[in-house]
Formats: C-alpha cells, structure tokens, sequence
C-alpha cells in the first residue's frame, strides 16, 4: 500500500479549523482542537440518536414525501390527534390532526401532508375512509373519501398526486390514487397484504412486505412489486418476512426498517433496484414504527418496542461524505 509521504510529500496543511469543502481523501492538521482529520466516504450505512420525539406512539401517518431534517409525524395508537414536526435536531408540537386515527396512509411534506383512512377508536372494526389534510399551519377534514375504507396499507407520494395500496380489514389487494380532490380506484396489486412498505412515486412506487391475515396465525410476506403508474409486477422479494415495518427512499432505492416476523426484530434492508441485501440494524427492535427520507440521508421514529417509544433514529448511508479525526492504532 502506498504511504501516504509518498503521494502528498511531507507537508501536511496545518489550520485552524476544518476546511468548508474538502475533497475525499484530504489531510489536514486542525490546531485548534490539536487533531489530525480526513475526509473520506462512509463504507456502511450507520444510525445515529435524534431527538426525542413529544409523544410517544405507534401506528403513525407520516410525510413520505418528507426528509431527514423536514418530516411530519401524525395520529398514531392509541388513537390520538397528536401531529409534530421534526426539524433534522428536535421535534416540534404542531396543530392536532381533525380526526383522531391510528394507522393511517400518509403522502407529502412538512408544508402539505395527507392522511387517509385509518381506524378511529377501539375497536379496530370502526375503519374509516376519511382524508385530511395539512396546509403548514392547521388539518382539516376535506370532502375527497378513499373508495375502501381500510388501515394498515402502504401509501407514498404527495398531497396532490399520492398512492395507497393493500390494508385490511380483511387483507385486501385494493390500491387507489389520489389527485388532491378525488380518491379513484387502480389495478389491484398481486398479493393482498396489510402492514406492507409502499416507497416512491404515484407513478414509480416500491411495495414490500406485509402480511395476510385471513389465515391463523398470519402469513408474512417477502414478497416486492413495482407500480409503473400503469400495472403492477412482481420482482425480487426481501430476505426477512415481516409486516408493520418502517419504509422510506424510492423505487429503485429503498430501506425496509424493523417491522415484526413476529416476534419484532431490528434488521434492515436496502434495495437498490434489484434485489435486497442486508445493511445495518436498528440499534433497537422496533415495530409499527415510521420513517422519512433516502438511502443516504433519513430518520426513523416512534413505533413499539414494546412498549410505544419517543425514540428517534438518524440513518447516515453508505457513500456519504464525512470528516473524520485520525488517531493512533
């Protein structure tokens, strides 16, 4: 291996603190903090510890649409209104939702989110098909009502162009669309499953996981297909069966986040628009938890441990810049 003398000579910049835009591979000596730093790429993805989130829950509509310094957290079990804001540090209070719900579909951003069906109260039977809406600063009921009222169902994309697909009860393959005014019906998708990850687009999304439960016990699913905006096709399926997962990225780049076998379990799965490998665990099991962002950049709440958690997690991917300080071995 070649040393490092005989690429850059002997001569180390020496400065007072780090540079604002090093490239990969540079050296320097910070003599305020007396250390020698690097800048280099990450080789694997890793979790860091965010703030806490104000309310502890599971089951939570979130902005898909969102970003690891820009994500919306709402309802949740038990049935709650709660909704806060998370701003890449700290979580934030906002406004209740209109209608307390636990596990709906979310869509959107920090600015304009959606939340769609869900179930009101115990008992689970009382599913509705109510949409809300958030506008940056309130929610409110709005007239346009999902064609099956469900919960437990995958969903992406924007307040004004969103996708929800699977949910129960009972299991069902139904999927619609969403224009910001009107809910109408698309092809089914091939396996009917609740509790499934739906990453991406209204017309390039990523349905993973899930399970039915028609059965007893339930049958978990591997089981990934793609939405073209036209059809849905079957691809490879993930390693590890599991449904009320965490899920975040897009079509071709994706996390499937904890979830449950069952028992609940911490790994992590990325797909990169092939097939899913394995990646860094969670550093705690999680269930019926929610996530925001990409491959590179996001952050993962809340959800079951059991009990619910206020916990926030921030994922750092692989191939992302990073300064680090050189010490002996």
């Amino acid at each position: 291996m070649a040393e490092y003398i005989n690429i850059k000579g002997q001569n180390i910049e020496v400065v007072a603190s780090d540079p604002a835009n090093p490239t990969v591979g540079q050296i320097w000596y910070n003599s305020t903090s007396n250390t020698l730093k690097a800048f280099n790429l990450t080789t694997a993805g890793t979790w860091s510890t965010g703030g806490n989130m104000n309310s502890g829950r599971s089951g939570m509509g979130a902005s898909s649409a969102g970003t690891a310094s820009a994500a919306l957290a709402f309802g949740g079990e038990p049935g709650t209104t709660a909704s806060e804001e998370y701003n890449g540090t700290s979580w934030t209070s906002t406004p209740n939702i209109a209608t307390a719900v636990s596990y709906p579909a979310g869509a959107g951003t920090t600015a304009a989110a959606l939340a769609a069906g869900g179930y009101r109260a115990a008992p689970i039977s009382n599913v509705t098909n109510i949409t809300q809406e958030w506008n940056g600063s309130s929610w409110s009921n709005v007239p346009g009502t999902l064609v099956l009222a469900r919960y437990l169902f995958g969903s992406c994309g924007t307040q004004t162009a969103a996708i929800m697909a699977g949910g129960a009860p009972p299991t069902t393959a139904a999927a619609e669309t969403y224009d910001g005014t009107t809910w109408t019906s698309l092809p089914n998708i091939n396996l009917a499953r609740s509790g499934s990850g739906l990453t991406g687009t209204s017309t390039a999304a990523l349905l993973a996981g899930g399970n039915n439960d028609s059965p007893t016990p339930p049958v978990w699913d591997t089981a990934t297909e793609l939405w073209n905006g036209v059809a849905w096709t079957s691809v490879n399926s993930m390693n590890t069966a599991r449904g009320n997962l965490a899920y975040m990225g897009t079509q071709t780049a994706a996390l499937i986040i904890g979830g449950q076998t069952p028992p609940g379990v911490n790994n992590v799965e990325e797909y990169d628009g092939i097939s899913w490998a394995a990646t860094t665990n969670l550093p705690t099991t999680r269930l019926s938890s929610s996530a925001v962002g990409t491959v590179s950049s996001g952050v993962h709440f809340g959800g079951s441990v059991p009990p619910t958690t206020t916990a926030t997690d921030v994922w750092t991917g692989a191939g992302t810049p990073n300064t680090v300080t050189i010490t002996a071995s």
